[in-house]
């Protein structure tokens, strides 16, 4: 039996665990928050102007040249987070489906343990998450949604995109929700890895918070930005 089969039956074994199923989960939504702050960041130069920001959208394009060709960089980035996101859901739609097995009977009246806002909506809020991410790649990434979208101007894209009231609104609650499910997610996370410990429990929530409102605040400045015309 060669290396690779042992491999991959073992990676199958870990994957019907819960705590495999965890695991991924902790390390998926890692590298989805690495991406959202590096995505964060790279929104917030709209605020620089037009130039500026058309700039930053044709150097992604070029990141990894000469070695790769025009945009390959970008479809690793995308392959990598599609995988990541099925993963996150996949994982977190079997774990659900496993708690509710494991409790066919509802709990009895005043008996369901108490549970914080962000651990109540985790699974409601992933699913309108996952539902935003594919509306906002038909939008502003494929352009498929957007009428007059055009490739070469980022910049004009997300202008017209969020002179859109309703289109605001949308991406905001969307946001907000992020955030949630960034702030429970995390320490979540480190408790699956491993990292949390009692006496950094209050060290691990606050890294949590912080995260959730930074990434939270950043984005929502954006459309933000445009609705008051600081950006226009």
């Amino acid at each position: 039996m060669t290396s690779t089969v042992l491999r991959t039956r073992a990676v199958r074994s870990l994957w019907s665990t819960t705590i495999g199923k965890k695991t991924a989960m902790a390390v998926t939504g890692l590298i989805m928050v690495l991406f959202l702050i590096a995505h964060m960041l790279g929104n917030l130069k709209i605020f620089f102007g037009s130039a500026d920001f058309d700039r930053y959208g044709a150097w992604l394009r070029t990141i990894g040249e000469p070695v790769l060709h025009d945009s390959w960089y970008l479809w690793i980035q995308r392959t990598v987070l599609l995988i990541a996101v099925a993963l996150h859901i996949a994982a977190a739609a079997q774990l659900s489906l496993r708690d509710r097995r494991a409790r066919p009977v509802g709990y009895a009246h005043g008996q369901r343990p108490k549970a914080t806002f962000a651990t109540r909506t985790m699974r409601y809020g992933g699913t309108i998450l996952a539902l935003f991410i594919v509306w906002h790649l038909l939008d502003l990434t494929v352009g498929v949604v957007h009428p007059g979208f055009d490739p070469n101007s980022p910049y004009r894209n997300v202008v017209q995109n969020f002179q859109v009231w309703w289109l605001n609104l949308i991406y905001i609650v969307a946001v907000v929700l992020l955030g949630i499910h960034i702030n429970h997610g995390f320490w979540s996370a480190s408790q699956t890895l491993g990292i949390n410990r009692p006496a950094r429990d209050k060290a691990i929530k606050a890294i949590g918070s912080t995260l959730a409102v930074a990434i939270t605040v950043g984005f929502v400045l954006v459309p933000v930005g445009v609705m008051i015309g600081l950006v226009n």
